[in-house]
């Protein structure tokens, strides 16, 4: 068998989606040099190899694009979809530890230690408020 950096041995891949969140009345939706709310989603896919992964991806992030009202006022709102930002095969088996993604930093030892964080550091520590992906598909249903 051949070995290809870009195929899956485990037919896996990681892949980051990027949405914009805009005000559908708003005529500074496509400026360029505005600063928008964003969220990168980061999903696995399983697929034969990456152009089908990508496919898989592009749906997955255009799904979540559904006007909505949003907010007290219940204005017109929408997440648009900006695109695969990252696309990886996975190399490993998934289950506990399995690496599933990599990245070489070169960094000074105090950012390095900077980055390192506690348990209660992570994670959603307001049980009321949702997480990322979960407040994205509840304002998707909410339309």
């Amino acid at each position: 068998m051949s070995y290809s950096s870009d195929v899956s041995p485990v037919g896996w891949y990681i892949a980051t989606y990027q949405l914009r969140f805009v005000e559908l009345a708003d005529n500074r939706k496509e400026d360029p040099e505005r600063r928008f709310t964003t969220w990168e989603n980061t999903v696995l896919v399983k697929a034969r190899n990456l152009r089908e992964a990508y496919r898989k991806v592009m749906k997955i992030g255009k799904g979540h694009t559904a006007p909505y009202k949003g907010g007290p006022d219940a204005v017109d709102v929408r997440w648009l979809f900006e695109g695969v930002v990252e696309l990886l095969p996975v190399y490993e088996e998934i289950e506990d530890g399995a690496e599933i993604m990599w990245a070489e930093h070169t960094r000074a030892l105090k950012n390095i230690r900077k980055l390192a964080k506690k348990v209660g550091e992570f994670g959603n520590r307001d049980p009321n408020k949702p997480l990322h992906a979960t407040a994205l598909r509840n304002a998707a249903r909410e339309r």
